[in-house]
């Protein structure tokens, strides 16, 4: 992959009702190009329209993909990963880092009626985890925009050591130094 290619990397930061969203732009060379910030509801529904804003808040055309931290931020706020591509019209990857049966019965253990209802819904619409090996390590994504090839590459191409891509790497720490600073 070319040194230029730039993916933005979504991770949260949980404390309190609100978790904070960090959006940073990462070049495949591994040099942060952009930051920007967003929040969604701990336990809501809200986390795909808030990812759509910390990306769109960047407005950078030359974004190549979308990279997130898990599909379930802040306690099963649930992002619909078709919703997040259809509005930014980029490749959109979840990466998760351990093997799981998945998110149904914790859903379904943690949630009632209609909201339970709409996290299973959402859930069940997104594509299967798909197992990348990375320096030795496994990591698994969900792609929507590209194919699982494609995906696996770009993952290990963002992913210069260890088994997490840099855009994430650096966006958890933006988004805990983020939190930190909306609760100061």
């Amino acid at each position: 992959m070319k040194a230029g290619v730039r993916a933005v990397g979504i991770a949260e930061s949980t404390q309190g009702g609100v978790s904070t969203l960090a959006g940073v732009v990462v070049r495949a060379d591994r040099t942060v190009d952009g930051l920007s910030f967003g929040t969604c509801t701990v336990g809501g529904s809200d986390a795909t329209d808030a990812v759509v804003e910390t990306v769109q808040r960047l407005g950078r055309d030359d974004v190549r993909y979308v990279v997130l931290a898990g599909i379930a931020l802040a306690w099963y706020n649930v992002v619909d990963l078709h919703a997040v591509h259809d509005a930014v019209d980029r490749p959109v990857l979840s990466v998760t880092f351990e093997a799981s049966a998945g998110l149904e019965t914790a859903i379904e253990d943690a949630f009632d009626g209609t909201a339970r209802e709409h996290r299973l819904a959402v859930y069940h619409r997104q594509p299967s985890r798909t197992p990348v090996e990375v320096n030795g390590e496994n990591v698994y994504v969900r792609a929507v925009g590209i194919d699982d090839s494609e995906a696996r590459d770009v993952v290990r191409a963002f992913t210069p050591e260890g088994g997490r891509p840099e855009p994430l790497r650096v966006a958890r720490f933006a988004a805990r130094a983020g939190d930190e600073l909306r609760r100061a």
